[in-house]
């Protein structure tokens, strides 16, 4: 019987550096995979994941980006902030004993 191959597992950094490798276009496809031992598919197949996940990289360092408030309902929203005030003030004159003209 011949011995079956062990299937090789590569780790994160060395699949980022052989991956970066191949964005750089300094070399070729095959030159890459030829140097690090491993098949031009695969080096495509990092090379392509890189490229794809390079843009959320940035994405999140100061927090979600805040929904852009409606203008017209901001005059709404200050409007009802003013009577929930103004109801408060009358409830607290009412409860201390002072009447203002």
């Amino acid at each position: 019987m011949t011995e079956r191959k062990k299937r090789k597992v590569h780790s994160a950094e060395f699949k980022a550096k052989v991956g970066l490798e191949a964005v750089r276009g300094v070399k070729t496809i095959n030159e890459i995979s030829q140097e690090f031992g491993v098949h031009p598919v695969q080096v495509s197949q990092w090379k392509k994941e890189i490229q794809t996940q390079c843009k959320t990289l940035f994405e999140g360092k100061r927090g979600p980006v805040p929904a852009p408030v409606a203008e017209h309902t901001e005059p709404e929203r200050l409007y009802s902030e003013i009577g929930r005030l103004k109801i408060e003030l009358d409830w607290l004159k009412k409860k201390s004993g002072i009447s203002l003209p």
